[in-house]
């Protein structure tokens, strides 16, 4: 328990201090000292044992406002701020991801861009109507840096198609797109959406849109929020997977990549937005409810 923790530490720091950091109260700590505590039924150690268990599955990448419906779909009759108030008694703190800080985009090339489609287009309604991309930076220990780039299902969040180099030359961003239209077939006219970069202006990229009947969209210019759901999906991954580290190789950042993409943030990470359901189940929920409505 974190009162033990206040404990051990305090011949070494102010109890002030500790319960400070640790974001417990201090009359509380006097309390339990006292053995004035309040003694927990064993139906809330249940429900202490399992967020302690959900916290760690999901690597501390949960906060109250995921873990509660986690929990309430294993049968606990909770609410998110009792379980707040059990996370802070516990120690329990999720990893929060920086700020979103808006960027331009180096727009310094002689291609022709494509307008801005989303602008004033209403919300997608249906998977594979509009995809969004862009391209990071992965720090490696070797000091060198490997670049990001993903493709993502606006409607469901889903990342559909990403591929990670040592370079950002239009081979990036195309390759990825080629794997997510593996994945998934686009609906006619759909919309793929990017920043201004010189990489979405290539040859070989664009004769792929032509090829597939997509249209291209493009940020405005100096307005990094045009593409601000991908900015916020890097932050948070790089929040959750990184935690300002580095992997040690490319293969390295590639296999770790490819678990969390692939096995945790389509298939089991909780999206707020999407009714704290994974993009996958997101997904599957659209197309159930679409066929209920074919055959009624």
């Amino acid at each position: 328990m974190v009162y033990k923790l206040v404990t051990e530490l305090s011949n070494h720091h102010p109890i002030q201090v500790i319960c400070h950091a640790l974001e417990i109260s201090r009359s509380a700590y006097y309390e339990y000292r006292r053995g004035l505590s309040y003694q927990v039924s064993e139906e809330k150690r249940k429900l202490i044992g399992a967020m302690q268990k959900s916290f760690a599955d999901h690597r501390r990448r949960y906060g109250s406002r995921r873990l509660t419906p986690e929990l309430q779909e294993q049968g606990y009759s909770v609410g998110r701020h009792q379980l707040r108030r059990l996370m802070r008694r516990e120690g329990l703190r999720a990893i929060q991801p920086r700020s979103f800080i808006p960027r331009t985009t180096d727009s310094r090339h002689n291609g022709p861009l494509s307008p801005n489609l989303l602008a004033d287009s209403p919300f997608p309604a249906a998977p594979g109507c509009v995809l969004v991309g862009d391209i990071t930076y992965i720090p490696l220990v070797t000091g060198e840096w490997a670049y990001l780039a993903a493709w993502m299902d606006l409607y469901s969040r889903l990342i559909a198609g990403w591929q990670i180099e040592l370079h950002m030359e239009e081979s990036l961003v195309h390759e990825a797109l080629k794997k997510a239209l593996l994945r998934r077939k686009l609906n006619p006219n759909a919309i793929v959406h990017s920043d201004r970069g010189g990489q979405y202006i290539g040859k070989s990229f664009r004769n792929t849109l032509l090829t597939n009947q997509i249209q291209q969209s493009m940020s405005r210019p100096n307005d990094p929020y045009d593409n601000a759901f991908m900015e916020s999906c890097w932050s948070r991954l790089k929040a959750e997977l990184l935690e300002n580290g580095a992997f040690r190789s490319l293969e390295d950042a590639r296999t770790e990549l490819f678990d969390y993409i692939e096995c945790y943030y389509n298939r089991k990470r909780r999206h707020s937005s999407l009714g704290n359901i994974s993009p996958e189940q997101f997904e599957q929920n659209y197309y159930l409810m679409l066929n209920q409505n074919l055959h009624s």
